[in-house]
């Protein structure tokens, strides 16, 4: 068998898990503090304090939930195994002597156990630390996922001793002369495999269906006060005790002979495997990507841009309202969870942020326009790096939480530490595929329900799981499920860019004009002429090809923003690869004939024009009822409305006024790009304390054998004459200040090493293992074999100072 769980017993057991690390050498501790970086904070002062650190129930439970499938079996059958429980023991519970996968798999999930420091102990007496048998071991009010029951002794805590003897008599055995040897006999007929058969030949065929129900649990079964003779006779007997006055439990002894031993239902020794459901063409799976990259830039880019004048306002508790959130999926014409998406993408990138004011809204940062400015591969990968290490999770939005209040896009209670770490371990199973192989998602799903089972961990990780899957297919992470070219190097931590760049398309300079008063764009724009032309004309279609309608209403937009017909029929002849159809001319020169013929200024508001006709007509329209409108002068009308409802006023009839200024001269209605102040992109919450690095890991090792040998160092005994007790380990020595001094100047004329108790500014005390240099001043100066460093202490700090026996330093 494998050294990890078998071999001679050790000449001397550890007999606490304390012992158990501090036999562990440096490589072996340095690794248990990389698995549960939450011992490192702070850094324990010895292995004693990293033992009952490892203990703690938030740590335990941390521990536990990172478990596979499989070692978490093992530590529930040692949970419900024998305290300490032999190998052999803990192997019948999970194989019952038949399955040699899970004999084969078990060495690897104790030596798991063993390196989390779960487990402790040779493989004559296996003992999973307190804590985790207290969480893992069944109750009432937490079922174990074993399906078994109290033991014999725990079920009948607080019966009658009465009670237990007529149970003890009912099963054939001999009275006793107290409750506690009743129970041991009762516990040894349970566990007697030949005996228990015996006995139970005797059972109704109605008892045993009984059992039946309960043997894989739950155990626990409700009883009427006047029960079934079946129920009874197993009552009787012991084979079912009283839980409550309702309720009756299966022994974990009875459940585990008729389970032939074994702890689980079924056991997963191996990790469900994730093979190719399909496979695909390198080469198709890359420009299947890079289409849907291509459109991530273009939808994250038009979704910015439409909060760069009046963006949503951030609501009082922070986040999007609904409202803005359903308009925003309008403007993309998508869902509103693919909205949510790709607004959360933007935040994280940096691109958009709350703009600080008063009444603040939403809108793009200064960064947007450096990440505009980009090629399209760089600005992708600022997208893909973004969106890979993100705790905020898109998938949220729209659920409650749990005061039952909806969570909102960018609202502040999106993060789940648990999402990059997901991200990362799909994007692995993925990369383990060949080249263009794509997954069957439901397997996917359960493999990543094996690596951490635990109920609402594995849960929770199920659905980050499914939103991954989908955001890599839209962003362009994968193509036809599969993991791209530029993923893969994108999940190495490389740049991407170099490998997606020849798969985009290069900018067009030119459009097709058609004679319907569209305009085809075959490929992404130039960034002058698709800025113009998103001016000029509306979006219709997207795709390979972008469609661009020509309408009044565009047109007139292009006209307000300060272009006229001259600039537009210039800039049209000049990017078109076909004539300027005759009807766009004539909608231009139409448009921009009644542009500015009416003009609306800020008197409170007015109306303004030459042909005094028009204004009558105006006037006589119900339509402007509403607008508060009636005649100054033959050319003016005066009006209660702003200019601004005034001007949608007034288009909203059919006509085109245009707005002037104070000084009469028409107004571009252009208004500025709005911008946050700078703002940093929203950094990620961790999952717990970061994964420590080599350098850290290799200075906590050594504190902590530093610290260890200055608690379990071996004093010398003091001289008959001097007075006091050795100190108790763990305990600061303590001696008088002229002992003190006397003690520590000795040991720095002789070179030799003391052991002294010492209480900093803050209070904090501790145990040094020093080497005194020089005694001057009320300092002691002298090297720190628990800091490994030279260091000055006060003397009037130190509690008192022991010698070292002679072989200790």
């Amino acid at each position: 068998m494998p050294e990890a769980s078998t071999g001679s017993a050790t000449a001397n057991p550890p007999r606490s898990l304390a012992e158990a690390l501090r036999a562990r050498d440096d490589v072996a501790l340095a690794a248990l503090l990389h698995a549960r970086p939450d011992l490192l904070n702070p850094v324990p002062g010895d292995v004693t304090q990293l033992a009952t650190r490892a203990g703690t129930r938030a740590s335990v439970v941390r521990a536990l939930d990172r478990l596979d499938r499989f070692a978490l079996q093992t530590a529930e059958a040692l949970a419900v195994a024998p305290d300490p429980c032999p190998y052999p023991v803990l192997e019948s519970l999970l194989t019952g002597g038949e399955d040699e996968a899970a004999r084969a798999a078990l060495p690897r999930a104790l030596g798991t156990l063993r390196d989390q420091a779960l487990v402790w102990g040779d493989e004559e007496r296996l003992r999973l630390v307190r804590t985790a048998r207290e969480l893992l071991a069944p109750s009432a009010q937490r079922p174990s996922p074993t399906g078994l029951g109290p033991t014999v002794a725990e079920a009948t805590a607080g019966m009658s001793p009465t009670r237990i003897q007529e149970i003890v008599a009912a099963a054939g055995l001999p009275a006793t002369h107290d409750p506690v040897s009743a129970v041991t006999a009762l516990t040894g007929l349970f566990t007697d495999p030949e005996r228990m058969s015996a006995l139970l030949d005797e059972a109704p065929a109605e008892a045993h269906q009984v059992l039946e129900r309960l043997v894989w649990g739950p155990p626990y079964g409700e009883v009427t006060p006047n029960p079934t003779p079946p129920v009874r006779w197993l009552r009787d007997r012991g084979l079912l005790l009283p839980a409550t006055a309702r309720t009756v439990v299966l022994p974990r002894e009875v459940a585990l002979h008729l389970r032939g031993g074994l702890a689980h239902r079924r056991t997963a020794p191996l990790a469900p495997e994730v093979g190719a459901h399909r496979e695909h063409r390198p080469q198709l799976v890359d420009a299947n990507a890079a289409g849907q990259a291509l459109a991530a830039l273009g939808t994250v880019e038009e979704l910015v841009k439409s909060w760069e004048h009046a963006g949503p306002l951030v609501l009082r508790a922070g986040g999007l309202a609904v409202r803005d959130l359903k308009r925003a999926a309008s403007t993309l014409d998508t869902t509103e969870a693919s909205a949510a998406f790709w607004v959360e993408l933007a935040y994280a990138a940096g691109l958009l942020a709350g703009d600080g004011e008063a009444d603040e809204r939403y809108a793009p940062t200064p960064a947007f326009d450096g990440w505009c400015e980009l090629p399209p591969a760089e600005r992708w990968s600022a997208l893909a790096s973004a969106w890979l290490p993100a705790t905020r999770t898109a998938g949220l939005v729209g659920e409650q939480d749990a005061k039952g209040r909806t969570l909102s896009a960018l609202g502040p209670d999106l993060d789940r530490s648990a999402a990059p770490e997901v991200r990362h371990r799909v994007l692995d199973l993925l990369a383990d595929l060949p080249e263009g192989g794509s997954p069957d998602p439901d397997a996917l799903l359960d493999r990543l329900a094996w690596e951490r089972p635990v109920r609402g961990t594995s849960d929770l990780r199920a659905r980050l799981a499914h939103w991954t899957l989908t955001e890599a297919e839209v962003l362009g992470v994968t193509g036809r499920g599969a993991l791209s070219a530029f993923g893969r190097a994108l999940l190495r931590g490389l740049d991407p860019a170099p490998l997606l760049s020849p798969l985009l398309p290069e900018p067009v300079d030119h459009v097709l004009l058609q004679a319907d008063l569209t305009a085809v764009a075959p490929g992404p724009l130039r960034r002058p002429l698709g800025d113009t032309l998103a001016v000029l004309a509306d979006v219709e279609s997207k795709g390979g090809a972008t469609v661009y309608r020509f309408t009044p209403g565009s047109v007139r937009r292009a006209l307000d923003a300060g272009h006229t017909a001259v600039d537009l029929h210039a800039f049209l002849t000049e990017h078109s690869r076909t004539p300027v159809p005759q009807p766009l001319a004539y909608l231009i020169d139409d448009v921009a004939r009644r542009h500015g013929h009416l003009r609306v200024g800020a008197a409170s508001s007015y109306v303004r024009c030459d042909d005094d006709a028009v204004l009558g007509e105006i006037l006589a329209d119900k339509r402007s009822a509403g607008l508060g409108l009636r005649r100054l002068a033959p050319t003016v009308l005066a009006a209660q409305a702003e200019p601004g409802a005034l001007l949608e006023g007034l288009r909203a009839m059919g006509y085109a006024p245009a707005a002037e200024s104070r000084t009469g001269d028409v107004l571009v209605a252009r208004a500025d790009a709005h911008r946050t102040p700078a703002r940093s992109a929203p950094v990620p919450v961790p999952d717990g304390p970061p994964v420590p690095d080599a350098t850290l890991l290799g200075a906590a090792v050594r504190a902590i054998r530093a610290g260890d040998l200055a608690a379990t160092a071996v004093r010398r005994e003091p001289a008959p004459s001097g007075g006091g007790d050795v100190p108790a380990p763990g305990e600061l020595p303590r001696t008088s200040s002229a002992e003190t001094l006397a003690t520590v100047q000795a040991a720095a004329l002789t070179g030799s090493a003391v052991w002294i108790g010492y209480v900093n500014a803050e209070g904090a005390a501790s145990q040094r293992v020093i080497a005194p240099v020089r005694v001057e001043g009320g300092f002691v100066t002298g090297y720190d074999h628990t800091a490994d460093e030279v260091r000055t202490y006060a003397l009037h700090r130190i509690t008192g100072v022991a010698e070292l026996a002679e072989d200790q330093v």
